[in-house]
């Protein structure tokens, strides 16, 4: 561990970023620990926090304190990221306990370091402005305050705009933009997106929402009209027969049940969409599916093949989007109010098509046909 420790006291100072401590041994560990640098009282400390469950535990460490925790800790974990104003280090430790080190001088990631103990979550919708789409919708007070219980809604909103954020090279601004969002509810992250794109972005956009539920459709309606929202409307429809558009910048589609997903997709490709942002839910049809024989003792636990039917099905599609040109990422979003799925599928169209003959492979080892490998390629490819 000589090697390690020279690379801890390399690293722990004020030009830490951040050092990363992850991949457990044992699952009763944390699943992670955080250490970073701080100041308090004017002395420089290393604040630790370990994520355990829902639960974060904190502790301040001087630098040999710091040194001889880590050192503990890497006897109970197997990896070790480090980021510093000029360089970046990973550290691999075998079953064995042989250990690896990569070592990579980066001055382009030098950065500003905050060192304040308590530092602030900076959202892209400030906790402390009031929006009036956000008071109307329940989520902050007339004051402009959040409303307590509501927020994991206020993180969940400014969550996806991160994501729309990342996205914004992709979209042009020298024309309108048009983004489809599908089963968008009482639609939270529609009017965010809006708010977001026209009113603090400056983009030309028209969005339109989209859902079963006639009473909830008027409603976001009315609001619109009431926040001079011209370039949003929702309208009533399902998502497999929507033909109100030739063409879509980007499609959003949020907690659509099941296949409707598929459609949406589907529509997105076809559409020629820039991007797509997906939040699956309830992934019931390969579940239906599913058999192999091989697999057939744990297939047989029915709690263990839904959840290997929800993960294979979303990265099918991910599989189908880039056969289509899509560059994709699957990422962890914010539980919504209704449903614990958390995986968000972002697609932004690059070009240059992948093979499918890989994931047809384990189409077949699974013996399964997703709807959107029908609706994009037919029953007989």
């Amino acid at each position: 561990m000589e090697e390690l420790q020279e690379l801890l006291y390399k690293y722990l100072n004020q030009s830490l970023v951040q050092m990363i401590i992850s991949n457990p041994r044992n699952r009763e560990n944390a699943g992670k620990i955080h250490l970073r640098p701080v100041l308090v009282k004017d002395e420089l400390v290393f604040q630790a926090s370990e994520y355990k469950e829902k639960k974060v535990y904190h502790k301040n460490l001087t630098k040999e304190e710091a040194v001889e925790q880590v050192l503990q800790w890497m006897e109970l974990y197997r990896q070790l990221e480090v980021t510093a104003q000029c360089g970046q280090a990973t550290v691999l430790i075998s079953k064995k306990g042989k250990v690896t080190i990569k070592e990579k001088k980066d001055c382009t990631c030098a950065k500003q370091i905050d060192l304040s103990h308590n530092r602030k979550k900076k959202y892209i919708l400030e906790p402390e402005k009031k929006v009036e789409f956000l008071v109307d919708l329940g989520v902050q007070t007339k004051e402009g305050k959040i409303v307590h219980a509501k927020y994991d809604k206020f993180r969940q909103i400014n969550r996806f705009l991160e994501f729309i954020e990342d996205i914004l090279p992709e979209l042009p601004k020298d024309r309108e933009v048009t983004i489809l969002d599908f089963g968008c509810g009482k639609s939270y992250l529609t009017f965010a997106m809006y708010h977001y794109l026209k009113e603090l972005k400056g983009y030309p956009v028209r969005i339109i929402g989209l859902d079963l539920k006639a009473d909830v459709i008027a409603h976001c309606n009315e609001l619109a009209e009431k926040y001079g929202y011209d370039g949003l409307r929702f309208f009533v429809g399902d998502i497999a027969q929507y033909d109100g558009v030739d063409a879509v910048d980007m499609v959003v589609t949020l907690h659509a049940c099941d296949t409707a997903t598929d459609y949406a997709l589907d529509k997105a490709v076809k559409w020629g969409a820039k991007v797509i942002l997906s939040v699956p839910c309830c992934q019931h049809e390969l579940n239906r599916q599913m058999q192999n024989e091989l697999l057939q003792p744990v297939l047989k636990y029915g709690l263990i093949k839904e959840r290997m039917a929800a993960l294979l099905t979303d990265a099918l599609r991910a599989e189908i989007l880039e056969s289509k040109g899509y560059q994709v990422q699957i990422l962890e979003f914010i539980d919504m109010e209704h449903t614990p799925k958390n995986i968000l599928i972002r697609g932004v169209k690059k070009g240059g098509k992948k093979d499918a003959a890989a994931y047809r492979k384990v189409m077949e080892f699974f013996d399964v046909s997703p709807t959107l490998e029908i609706l994009q390629n037919g029953k007989d490819e």
